[in-house]
């Protein structure tokens, strides 16, 4: 085995010591032959840049939660057009030459996550209650599925500047609505595709109106089942979490950091064991 078949990768982020994207790289790994390692690196933006600048050759790449989206594209030497528009990458690929490309699979997570496990098929109008990273990175995704405009439903529309800015960098016309003077119930019925970026709890109360729609993306996959999944169960609708979207953007990591197609099913099944089969999966 050659030094140089020995490469590196990892996980930077602020908290990240229970990050299962080395579950998901070690099985890809793994299955397509390779001696590589993948490691969790404690970082927040400051650290990440710091870091980023002292690997040598044998690291292939790195893969990026928060809060270092953004600094990655600081320390790209090359930006993937849809990480520029979203501003914020969570992959950065070491190339040959040395330089580094930086790249936002987020948005190909929430693209898997909503046509294979959502079964969404297409429409004009999605909605999302957030405005934050995960959204950003959600309005690319509509707009790659073909969707022409979104309501972005929020606690405080002052904080959805930043969203406004990418979606018109993307192209996608967006709308923004306070979350409590909305009506959930006719904005689910009256959009192709829901999603929900806020945190445990926030959307409980809304689950029955939320469920209502023909396709809803829950980011949240612990503690579970959430009262939103409950609530899509019961009406026998169709649910993709947040699982599902940590799975589908490692898809593309796996593949610009290797070079090769990834081993899906291998990668899907590895997250099943590791999350106890708790939540299903549809990896490929």
């Amino acid at each position: 085995m050659a030094l140089s078949d020995q490469r590196r990768a990892a996980v930077l982020g602020q908290p990240v010591e229970h990050s299962l994207s080395p579950v998901l790289h070690g099985a890809a790994y793994d299955a397509l032959g390779l001696p590589w390692t993948y490691e969790r690196v404690e970082a927040d933006a400051e650290r990440l840049v710091e870091f980023v600048g002292g690997l040598g050759p044998e690291w292939a790449g790195l893969s990026v939660t928060m809060p270092g989206k953004r600094a990655a594209l600081r320390v790209a030497d090359e930006v993937a057009d849809r990480a520029e528009a979203v501003g914020a990458a969570n992959t950065l690929v070491h190339r040959s030459d040395g330089s580094w490309f930086a790249d936002c699979t987020d948005v190909d997570g929430v693209v898997g996550a909503l046509t294979v496990a959502g079964g969404f098929t297409g429409g004009h109008a999605g909605l999302v209650l957030g405005a934050g990273g995960t959204a950003v990175a959600t309005l690319a995704a509509f707009a790659d599925l073909g969707l022409s405009e979104a309501t972005l439903a929020v606690r405080e529309p002052s904080r959805a500047a930043e969203a406004l800015e990418a979606a018109e960098r993307i192209g996608l016309r967006v709308r923004v609505e306070r979350l409590d003077s909305i009506t959930l119930a006719d904005a689910a019925t009256s959009h192709d595709v829901v999603v929900s970026t806020l945190p445990a709890g926030a959307v409980d109360q809304h689950a029955g109106d939320l469920a209502k729609s023909a396709c809803v993306l829950d980011v949240i996959y612990h503690p579970w089942p959430t009262p939103l999944a409950e609530a899509v169960g019961a009406v026998g609708g169709r649910l993709a979490t947040g699982l599902d979207m940590l799975l589908h953007q490692a898809f593309g990591q796996v593949e610009h950091f290797t070079g090769r197609e990834a081993p899906r099913a291998t990668m899907r099944d590895a997250l099943a064991a590791a999350t106890g089969h708790t939540l299903p999966l549809q990896g490929c």
